[in-house]
């Protein structure tokens, strides 16, 4: 299956490249280490004896943010780490946050052979990582033919990547089978893992590391700042849209209307997944006739109606300023939701759609505890809000709520921790390739 794969795979690739190419323009940030797509990253030191040299593939900002521990942890432990990000907001936080961490810090090859090998025969490591729902076959081939064991930490499978795999069980084997270990964020994963024919010794559900995330609380004169800074006015309530999709802004928008026609003051504040959408949202603000200022353009000249928060990485920061959360990518047409995980972390009172495919057990747990309110569609949306906003009691509600969930769901780093420090004491022993 692997040489179909391969054979198929430049086939493929030059039929996504315009579409590929032009996303990458307009998020930019791609132009340096391009060549890192093509196996060409840095050359590293030799490897030093009794130093196991550990391979963490970490997709974008969520995975970048959520494995400082395991990094931290990894470092103590004895290992160097070579880390690759596939998106250029992934690339930048990681280069921000963790070049004293780290050994080496790169984007992932593109997966195919020439390019894989390539990269491999660079790095030479002696453990490789994939986080959450990452399983690249040639990767995991050349790990096979190098005799290096992989684990895959939080690992998930989302709703779409389970019906096709449960369709065609050669595709299940091509990017499953290469896995030594699954650290499975919840049962519902595992379940899904054994479904598709993972032996169930490979699969230990060790939790969500994204639960276990601890965000500094910023001082009060700092917060005021950042709002100041974002556009916000200095009193009133903040309704925050995190990670928003296409469709979205405009249904909070009707929500925060309404909001203030029932007589609340609140201003929104939109923190879209993409920043690169800054024009579409600017002409929705327009076509309302909203007062608005964009983060990207510096700090605001002083209060605005709607602050857009164009920016990368700044989400947990933000998250501080609300009163009550909407959480994206979860409203339809969307399905697969972002995580409400930061939001609970903060207390934060929280709504979401009902397209949290991605998040479905926390949303449902969520949902189940009282610590957030789910809505049908934009008219749920519309109707939710505003309710919420002008009832103070019960937004405390859903926060304590929120903030006992996230006490109660702790842990997973600790035991993921435990399962790579097993891993390393295993790669020590073996030959390295």
């Amino acid at each position: 299956m692997i040489w179909l794969y391969r054979i198929l795979f430049p086939f493929v690739a030059l039929g996504l490249a315009p579409t590929y190419l032009a996303r990458m323009r307009r998020r930019g940030g791609y132009s340096r280490g391009f060549s890192h797509r093509f196996g060409a990253g840095p050359v590293l030191p030799p490897k030093r004896s009794g130093v196991p040299r550990v391979w963490l593939q970490a997709v974008s900002v969520g995975e970048v943010l959520a494995i400082e521990p395991v990094l931290r942890a990894l470092r103590s432990a004895g290992a160097e780490v070579y880390l690759t990000t596939t998106t250029s907001t992934g690339y930048r936080l990681a280069q921000d946050r963790y070049t004293w961490l780290v050994a080496g810090l790169t984007y992932f090859p593109l997966d195919w052979a020439p390019f894989s090998a390539r990269a491999w025969r660079r790095i030479a490591p002696d453990l490789a990582i994939l986080t959450e729902g990452e399983r690249w076959p040639e990767h995991l081939a050349q790990a096979r033919r190098r005799g290096v064991r992989v684990v895959a930490i939080n690992a998930r499978m989302s709703d779409v990547s389970f019906r096709r795999m449960r369709r065609f069980s050669l595709l299940a084997d091509l990017m499953l089978g290469g896995i030594d270990r699954f650290l499975a964020v919840s049962a519902e994963a595992r379940h899904r893992f054994l479904l598709l024919g993972v032996p169930p010794e490979r699969i230990e559900v060790t939790g969500n590391l994204k639960l276990d995330v601890a965000i500094p609380n910023l001082p009060p004169d700092e917060r005021a700042a950042l709002r100041r800074a974002v556009g916000l006015p200095a009193d009133g309530l903040v309704l925050l849209g995190a990670s928003t999709w296409p469709g979205e802004e405009g249904a909070l928008l009707e929500a925060w209307a309404a909001a203030r026609a029932a007589g609340t003051a609140v201003a929104l504040l939109l923190v879209p997944r993409h920043a690169e959408r800054r024009g579409e949202i600017e002409a929705l603000l327009r076509a309302k006739g909203v007062t608005h200022h964009l983060r990207s353009l510096g700090p605001a000249a002083g209060p605005c109606e709607v602050a857009v928060a164009d920016t990368t990485g700044e989400l947990r920061a933000l998250l501080q300023l609300a009163d009550l959360v909407f959480v994206g990518k979860s409203l339809p047409p969307q399905r697969e939701g972002q995580t409400p995980v930061e939001a609970a972390a903060l207390a934060k009172p929280i709504v979401f759609g009902p397209g949290m495919g991605n998040f479905r057990e926390l949303a449902r747990d969520l949902a189940a505890r009282g610590a957030a309110r789910r809505v049908d569609d934009a008219a749920g949306l519309v109707a939710v809000v505003p309710a919420l906003l002008a009832d103070a009691g019960l937004r405390e509600q859903l926060a304590a709520a929120a903030r006992q969930w996230h006490r109660d769901n702790a842990g997973a780093m600790e035991r993921t921790v435990a399962a790579l420090e097993a891993e390393l004491a295993l790669a020590r022993v073996r030959p390295r390739p």
